[in-house]
């Protein structure tokens, strides 16, 4: 049944998997944490590391430029009200810097791009960002699955998240209401 798991001797379908399921993270609901792991495990850390950040980074690039093509009717569609809002008052505050904090976060990543998007910020500051966070994040869990057993490395990838919202609602309690 998990023999299509079992991709060792075919490096070029893990990562095209990897990449296409990463891509396709803005509009579907990946685990990309979950993927980001397998890829580690498939590829070791070095490939499995490029082909996270390869699919974070086309996914968000094309979300990115979808909305700033489409506008606020489109970010409102791929996210609730009450998760633009907050990003809205995060973003107004904090600028790029949200892209990198929310980037570990389900939902919080995708609905800040959307809202940067929104916002027209350049393409160059956004692709700093993001590229610089899809990286770090990449490079994270291809370890976990390079070198860590697997029970222990789903556990993280569900563990990192939920503490970076802890931290985040810790810091900025307010930033639904855009004051703090």
């Amino acid at each position: 049944m998990t023999h299509w798991l079992d991709l060792s001797k075919s490096p070029g379908t893990a990562a095209t998997l990897v990449i296409g399921l990463l891509a396709s993270d803005i509009f579907l609901p990946v685990p990309s944490s979950l993927v980001s792991i397998f890829a580690g495990k498939a590829l070791g850390f070095w490939l499995g590391t490029a082909a996270s950040w390869c699919g974070m980074t086309i996914g968000t690039s094309v979300a990115y430029w979808l909305v700033r093509w489409l506008g606020r009717p489109l970010a409102r569609r791929l996210s609730s009200e009450e998760e633009l809002a907050r990003m809205d008052a995060l973003a107004n505050r904090y600028g790029v810097l949200i892209l990198i904090l929310a980037r570990p976060v389900p939902v919080l990543a995708e609905a800040s791009v959307l809202v940067m998007g929104t916002m027209q910020i350049g393409w160059w500051r956004f692709f700093a960002a993001v590229g610089l966070s899809n990286f770090g994040i990449a490079a994270v869990y291809a370890l976990l699955g390079d070198r860590v057993q697997l029970p222990i490395a789903m556990a993280a990838a569900f563990a990192v998240p939920v503490v970076v919202t802890i931290v985040a609602r810790w810091l900025w309690p307010s930033a639904k209401d855009g004051t703090s």
